[in-house]
Order: structure tokens, then C-alpha cells, then sequence
């Protein structure tokens, strides 16, 4: 049986999670702009610096995160793009890294961010602009043609990536179990979760989840979800047993996702659009599928365009 996570990788297998990685995380900061450079104007007294930012006192004047959410956007792209891609991912990492901890140093932890400045790290650390970047295209090296012999050069990476994604998932499971105990367990706590999200949104003005309100009238569907939810997390190992394992827990993971934004309105980004997964994928097979695709798509309007209208025939056939 292949394993999910091999020691060794094709170069095109990291630059595909660099892009998927670089392309995600680049997007995110363009939407969320307003609440990043937001934090420039938060109460100084409400802050309590945490994680790299721990020794400072106050935080960071309004000039100074907006110089650091440009930093990070501006290296993010060149990083995705493999431009100069070593000093451009390390300066990415590192503007990533302060800008989500002064985030989190208000009080609002997203894990999810987390996760995403894990992957970024790691791959900042790695040779992930080998193939399919600037850099590559720019250097007289001889480039991956898809066939190049996989190395652990490459492989460590994404192993390490798919590793933080699974450590990540059992560590939010034993915390359920942790502070909810058998509550969490019997879905009293998931309900009153539900039920706070959707007053909250009422009472300032939004939209209730959609199935926010069924699903608090409906406590034995929320204590098979919470029990569902707790298995899928403290499962997430079971992806490096194999190939349909890992198709069978990703799958499952995504609908919870899913389940969770539709009850909550609480979205998760980075699982709900894949990349939290992409580590566990042959990613360097996209690129060739989707050209070839494109071809097939091209070649079968190239043969329409050659039939006259309601004869059939094309146009060399009439000619004959």
C-alpha cells in the first residue's frame, strides 16, 4: 500500500503546495484588509501581547501594522510566484507570523490561522521553488520536466505540512474532550454553542445559520454531530494509512466543515477550500491534468469550428 506521506517527493509536488499554500494565504489578507489594518486602532489597555510579541508592552502604532500587512502581502505574492523566492518567503513567514499574533493578541484565536502560518513556515524553510516559479524559469539549471527523481529534499516538507495539518485536528479533539467533557460528548454544548451564535447574530442585525435553528430543536442530531465531530478529529492519523483512508477522512472532515458553517456561520477557510489537505495530495498531477484537458477542450472546438453549419462534414470533406 502507498503511503500518503512518503520521505521522498518530486520537486513539482512541493511547488504545487507552495502555490496552493502562497495563492490561498495571499487572498485571504486581500479580504480581510479591513480587519487587519483595523488593529491599528484597537484600545491599547485591551492589549496583551502573546506568542513573538509577548515582551512588548503595547502595541504596534497603526503606521507600523499597516507597513507589516504590506509587507506580508507584497512577499506573499513574490513567495507564490518564486521570485527570489528565499529571502521573499522567509520576510513572508515573518510578516505573517506578527501580523496573525497581534491578532490573537486581542483575545480572538482562529485556528485555522494557525495552521495556515505553520504551512507557511515550513515551507520557508524548504527549496519549495524548484520547479514551477520564476526563479526556476530564470536559472540555467536544467528544469523538472515531471519525471525528475523524487528526493527527501522535497518530500520532508509536505510530510512535515500533512503532520502539523493531523496534530492540529487530534489537538482540537482532545480539547473538546478536555473542557467539554461528556457535555460536548451528549451535545448540550454544542447546542448552546449554536444557539449563542445564532442569538448573537439576531441581536446585532445579521442572519441566523441556516440550519441553526433546526439543529437546536434537534438534540439527537446535534449529539450524533458533536460524537461525529470528536471521531473525525482524533482520527485525522488514520490518513497515513492509505490512499482511500485519507479520501474517507478528508471527506468526512470537509462535512463537518461545512455542517459547522451552516449551524454556526463559523468558517473555516483553510479546510473548507482544501489547502489544510493539499499536503496529503499528489498535487504535481494537477498541472498536467488540467492541461490536458484544456487541449481536449481545444481540439473538440477546433473540430467544431470546422463543420459547416448542418452538414456534418467538414470543411475538407466538402472540398473533396
Amino acid at each position: 500500500m502507498k503511503r500518503v506521506l512518503d520521505a521522498t517527493a518530486p520537486p513539482e509536488r512541493l511547488a504545487g503546495l507552495r502555490i496552493a499554500v502562497g495563492v490561498f494565504v495571499v487572498i485571504y489578507l486581500i479580504g480581510r484588509l479591513p480587519v487587519f489594518l483595523a488593529l491599528g486602532a484597537r484600545p491599547a489597555a485591551d492589549f496583551d501581547g502573546v506568542g513573538v510579541l509577548a515582551p512588548l508592552a503595547s502595541p504596534p502604532t497603526g503606521a507600523a501594522v499597516t507597513v507589516i500587512y504590506i509587507a506580508a502581502l507584497t512577499t506573499g505574492i513574490a513567495a507564490t510566484i518564486g521570485w527570489r523566492y528565499r529571502p521573499s518567503v522567509i520576510a513572508f513567514a515573518l510578516a505573517l507570523l506578527v501580523l496573525t499574533t497581534l491578532r490573537s493578541s486581542w483575545g480572538q484565536l482562529l485556528h485555522f490561522e494557525n495552521l495556515m502560518v505553520l504551512q507557511v513556515l515550513v515551507l520557508a524553510a524548504s527549496p519549495a521553488a524548484d520547479a514551477w516559479s520564476v526563479d526556476a524559469c530564470r536559472s540555467n539549471a536544467p528544469q523538472p520536466d515531471g519525471t525528475t527523481t523524487s528526493s527527501i529534499r522535497y518530500g520532508w516538507p509536505i510530510a512535515l505540512a500533512g503532520l502539523v495539518t493531523i496534530v492540529t485536528y487530534v489537538i482540537t479533539g482532545i480539547a473538546k474532550l478536555r473542557y467539554g467533557g461528556v457535555d460536548w460528548v451528549s451535545g448540550e454544548t454544542l447546542q448552546n454553542h449554536i444557539a449563542y451564535s445564532a442569538a448573537r447574530l439576531d441581536l446585532l442585525g445579521g442572519n441566523p445559520p441556516v440550519l441553526a435553528e433546526f439543529a437546536v430543536r434537534q438534540e439527537w442530531i446535534l449529539g450524533t454531530f458533536a460524537l461525529g465531530a470528536v471521531l473525525i478529529e482524533l482520527s485525522a492519523p488514520v490518513v497515513l494509512i492509505g490512499r482511500r483512508s485519507r479520501n474517507a477522512w478528508v471527506i468526512a472532515a470537509w462535512v463537518m466543515h461545512v455542517g459547522i458553517f451552516l449551524t454556526m456561520a463559523v468558517g473555516f477557510p483553510s479546510p473548507l477550500f482544501g489547502v489544510a489537505f493539499a499536503p496529503f495530495f499528489a498535487l504535481e498531477r494537477v498541472v498536467p491534468r488540467l492541461t490536458e484537458s484544456s487541449q481536449a477542450f481545444r481540439d473538440r472546438r477546433r473540430q467544431s469550428r470546422r463543420q459547416t453549419p448542418g452538414s456534418g462534414l467538414t470543411t475538407e470533406e466538402l472540398g473533396r
